[in-house]
């Protein structure tokens, strides 16, 4: 299998492109600034924006695994023109399988970088290129990236109530690589972590893990989008298949070791603007 792995420098490029070697695929990796060391490995420079390198970057490859996203830049040019571009590229190229991580609650959350995801997914629906769709919940990542941002303000205004589950990059990761054969499957099962959070809780936990001292304040954000959060939009308690616990992954993060603890469970930005 010739695989190529959009946002390849990104949180979940990052832990997907190793295991799909380990699988055995011949990896091709993309990202719109390549690394200078490529470490021996197969790397593109691929622009979702303007449309460089896409064609390519898809030129013999079996499937692709799209994991490049914008959340905190250009969605639309990214999330939604880029996907139709590689969509379109792909088709020519016969790609057997297109796989596209997404989010669980997208098309019940009303926010923009959201709205563009669900975008994402009708495109690849209305393509003639076959494709496998999986949703899941936030990642501890994702989560640990925000409170890291908050760390140095004296008191942490947040919206506690919401309720998140996060899960592993890595678990979704292992996942991905059992999605990334030539049979397509349609929109999967959606994965979710092992439990459900509130805001307030992880960032306690969070806080108690760094040793940090800073109080943690209740923000009301009386918004369509906080309230979709609170009301449970963005988690799937039934499918929480994730392993890898917000605790148990604060305490390997703090060794240094995210990727081993997750790997010894038997499991395992995000964001990388390709």
């Amino acid at each position: 299998m010739r695989t190529l792995v959009t946002g390849a420098t990104g949180t979940l490029g990052t832990a997907l492109t190793p295991r799909l070697r380990a699988a055995g695929h011949e990896v091709r990796a993309a990202s719109r600034s390549p690394p200078d060391d490529a470490d021996g490995h197969d790397w593109v420079a691929l622009d979702l924006a303007s449309g460089d390198g896409v064609a390519a970057a898809v030129d013999g490859v079996d499937t692709v695994v799209h994991a490049a996203t914008a959340p905190t830049g250009d969605t639309e040019a990214v999330d939604v023109e880029g996907t139709k571009r590689l969509l379109d590229a792909a088709a020519d190229a016969g790609v057997s399988n297109f796989v596209y991580p997404s989010i669980v609650g997208i098309e019940s959350i009303p926010y923009s970088y959201y709205e563009h995801k669900l975008a994402a997914e009708r495109a690849i629906e209305a393509s003639e290129v076959p494709h496998t769709v999986l949703r899941a919940t936030q990642f501890h990542e994702f989560v640990a990236d925000i409170f890291e941002t908050l760390s140095k303000l004296p008191l942490w205004p947040l919206p506690t109530r919401m309720r998140i589950q996060p899960v592993a990059a890595g678990e979704v990761a292992d996942v991905l690589v059992e999605d990334a054969v030539p049979e397509p499957r349609g929109h999967t099962d959606p994965m979710g972590g092992p439990e459900v959070h509130t805001v307030g809780g992880l960032a306690r936990a969070y806080r108690e893990a760094k040793g940090l001292r800073r109080p943690v304040v209740r923000l009301p954000i009386p918004t369509a989008t906080f309230r979709a959060f609170r009301d449970g939009k963005a988690i799937c308690p039934d499918r929480a298949v994730g392993t890898v616990t917000w605790p148990a992954w604060l305490a390997s993060a703090n060794e240094g070791g995210t990727d081993e603890a997750e790997a010894g469970t038997g499991s395992d930005p995000r964001a990388d603007t390709t």
